[in-house]
C-alpha cells in the first residue's frame, strides 16, 4: 500500500528562532515541501514555543492544500487550538512540558478515560485522531477502545538498534502492532528518527503503514542534498 510522507518541520521553526526574524521562512519551507512531493505537513507546538509557535499554526492552515497534523499534549491551550484550527489529524503524544522531543508512546491502558474524553472532543472537530504509542499489541488494542483513528509507532527503539544485525527480532513487535491495528480497523503511522538508512527497511517489513512523519532527520540530509531531493529520497524508500 502506499505510505504518505508527512514532513515534520519543527526544526526549520528552530533555527529560525535561534536568530528572531523570519529566516528561514517557515511557511514559504512548508509549501515548498508540499511542492516537492510530501503528501503532508507535521507541527508540535509546545507550551514555550520553543520552535513552532501557536501563531504559526494559524498560518500554515491558511496555505497549505496537503494533510495538516498538529501533534502535541492534550491541555487546554493545544485543544483550543486544534479545536480552531480542526486539522485533518491531530497526533496525541505523552510529553511533559520539559521534554526535548518524543520519547515515548502513551500508557493507553493507564489513560484509558483522559484519553477517551480528549479523543471524542477532538472528533467533535472532524479531525482524525492519531495516538502516540509504543510497538505494543495490547496498547493498540486499548487505543481502538478509547475511540482513536489511527496510532502511531514510536521508532526510536528500532532506528537506535538498527546497525545490530538480528533485525528479525527487532521488527518483530512492529509487525506485530501494526497488525493487530489493521485487524482492529485501525490505520497505522510511525515516526522517531527514521532516516534514509532504516525506511525503506521499516517500510518493507510493517504493514500497513499508512504514513511517517519525520522531521530531525529529513531536515539534516536537506543540508547537503537540497530540500527538494532529499523529499524525493525519502519518497523513494517508501515505494
Amino acid at each position: 500500500m502506499p505510505t504518505k510522507l508527512s514532513v515534520n518541520i519543527n526544526k526549520i521553526a528552530t533555527l529560525r528562532n535561534a536568530r528572531g526574524g523570519n529566516l528561514p521562512n517557515l511557511i514559504q519551507v512548508a509549501k515548498d515541501c508540499e511542492r516537492f512531493g510530501a503528501q503532508g505537513i507535521t507541527v508540535h507546538p509546545r507550551p514555550d514555543e520553543r520552535h513552532i509557535r501557536f501563531e504559526d499554526v494559524y498560518d500554515l492552515k491558511a496555505v497549505l492544500h496537503s494533510e495538516l497534523n498538529i501533534e502535541g499534549y492534550p491541555n487546554k491551550k493545544f485543544l483550543a487550538l486544534v479545536s480552531e484550527i480542526m486539522p485533518h489529524q491531530c497526533t496525541l503524544v505523552p510529553d511533559a512540558a520539559h521534554v526535548l522531543t518524543s520519547n515515548q508512546g502513551w500508557d493507553v491502558v493507564a489513560n484509558f478515560d483522559f484519553l477517551k474524553d480528549i479523543i471524542a472532543e477532538i472528533k467533535n472537530t472532524g479531525a482524525r485522531v492519531s495516538l502516540f504509542i509504543n510497538p505494543d499489541e495490547i496498547q493498540a488494542e486499548v487505543a481502538s477502545r478509547v475511540g482513536a483513528d489511527r496510532i502511531e509507532i514510536y521508532t526510536g527503539d528500532f532506528a537506535h538498534n538498527f546497525s545490530k544485525p538480528d533485525k528479525t527480532t527487532l521488527i518483530a513487535p512492529y509487525q506485530r502492532c501494526a497488525t493487530m491495528a489493521a485487524a482492529l480497523g485501525l490505520g497505522v503511522n510511525a515516526g522517531h528518527d527514521l532516516n534514509l538508512d532504516n525506511l525503506a527497511f521499516f517500510k518493507q517489513h510493517v504493514q500497513p503503514l499508512h504514513e511517517v512523519s519525520i522531521g530531525h532527520a529529513l531536515i539534516c540530509d536537506a543540508l547537503y542534498f537540497g530540500l527538494k531531493k532529499t523529499i524525493t529520497l525519502y519518497k523513494n524508500c517508501l515505494k
